[in-house]
């Protein structure tokens, strides 16, 4: 069986040096296990004083080793064991010191001994004061770092802990995910290109009302995340969210219905898989003003036309790639969902129970089932949608090598 995410069975090196966000690494650290990785722990002296080894220990299940030195009952040299066989090590956060040690070689504790003999992908999330990071030394240090191939997720904006604004903020727990993902080596999509549509359109009745849906992207945007994070070359195409996009996918911001069917069909020539994650408009107002319209100069009736159906054009198409699509429903799902994969010669398509609680639109969950053309279904139940995404990875993987 395939694994549900990249990270499934990755053995991961996890520093965490002293920073007031170190209880961060914690949230880091279950997010990981979540998705499969066997992590192993180390701290720095600093980094105790905010968080407790016998914390990382319980959820890592893992003993962390001294910050400065091996046990004697421990066999082998500590640092060498740690780092044999490693996939990949991030550390989160790491401090202006952290970083100037290891661009500088230094190695006089656990972690920075351990950061000199890896031989493995090496991700970095700094943490500190928006002045320590605009430092010149800490950027030089930065700079000398990335050349030696070592990935940066950059710090976040916001209050910082001494009270001040600025940009120094360890970064969101999802893009540090993100970055570890694209820093292992090419997985079981490298080679495929992916086009994704995701989010809601705006069909506009006059210059600042329109028609739309609840959609927020979520759930395409994990679908993007998950597969650029297994190797696929991935093109985004999102209707108007605030949701914060992966990085990573080539991004390209649509508001209609019409401009998603316009990016669809430049981009789907070049995919081998189109999945149509987006909450498209079924209508669009039949005439539309350019100003704003006044109430009471407005009709009481609104006209509607049709949109036109992406999925259904791209499926008369020659040459056409892999078709994804959804249906959310609200009243017979697999009857509906199976008539919508006939209409529109849909090779999977993942079909939503609208009524369950804790799935649908604005939720971080969801709960699934995936139907292939060939009739098989496999029931997903209720988890986070990121995890979705990478079952729906796995689905796509094994209609490709069919």
């Amino acid at each position: 069986m395939e694994p549900r995410t990249r990270l499934e069975g990755k053995r991961i090196l996890l520093g965490v040096s002293g920073s007031i966000a170190a209880y961060k690494a914690v949230e880091l650290l279950r997010r990981l296990r979540e998705q499969g990785a066997d992590v192993r722990v180390v701290l720095t002296r600093n980094a105790e004083r905010f968080v407790t080894s016998l914390t990382f220990e319980t959820l890592s299940g893992n003993p962390v080793p001294g910050a400065e030195f091996q046990d004697r009952e421990q066999p082998g040299i500590g640092h060498i064991d740690l780092t044999s066989g490693l996939d990949l090590a991030v550390i989160a956060p790491a401090t202006a010191n952290v970083i100037g040690k290891v661009a500088s070689g230094i190695a006089d504790d656990t972690l920075t001994t351990a950061l000199t003999a890896v031989e493995c992908p090496v991700v970095m999330a700094p943490a500190m004061n928006d002045r320590m990071y605009r430092n010149a030394v800490v950027r030089r240090n930065i700079a000398l770092l990335r050349a030696q191939g070592i990935r940066f997720v950059e710090p976040g904006t916001g209050e910082l802990a001494c009270g001040t604004v600025g940009q120094g903020r360890l970064a969101d727990v999802d893009l540090i995910l993100r970055e570890i993902a694209a820093a292992l080596p090419p997985g079981d999509l490298a080679g495929i290109k992916i086009v994704v549509t995701a989010g809601p359109t705006r069909e506009r009745i006059d210059a600042v009302r329109f028609i739309s849906n609840p959609s927020t992207g979520r759930m395409g945007f994990a679908l993007a995340a998950a597969a650029y994070g297994r190797g696929a070359d991935v093109v985004l195409i999102s209707g108007p969210t605030e949701v914060i996009p992966p990085r990573g996918p080539v991004l390209i911001r649509v508001t209609s219905a019409a401009e998603m069917l316009q990016a669809v069909l430049e981009h789907r020539t070049r995919a081998d898989v189109l999945i149509m994650a987006a909450a498209v408009s079924d209508f669009k107002p039949a005439r539309s003003s350019e100003r704003k319209i006044k109430k009471q100069e407005a009709a009481t009736m609104l006209e509607l036309a049709r949109t036109e159906d992406i999925l259904a054009t791209v499926g008369r198409l020659p040459g056409r790639p892999l078709l994804v699509g959804f249906a959310a429903e609200t009243d017979d799902l697999l009857d509906n969902a199976q008539k919508k994969m006939k209409e529109k010669d849909i090779d999977l398509i993942v079909a939503n129970d609208l009524s369950k609680q804790g799935a649908g639109f604005a939720v971080d969950t969801n709960s699934v089932t995936l139907i292939e053309r060939s009739g098989g279904m496999t029931e997903i139940p209720l988890m986070p949608k990121a995890e979705i995404a990478a079952r729906i990875m796995d689905k796509i993987v094994e209609l490709k090598k069919r």
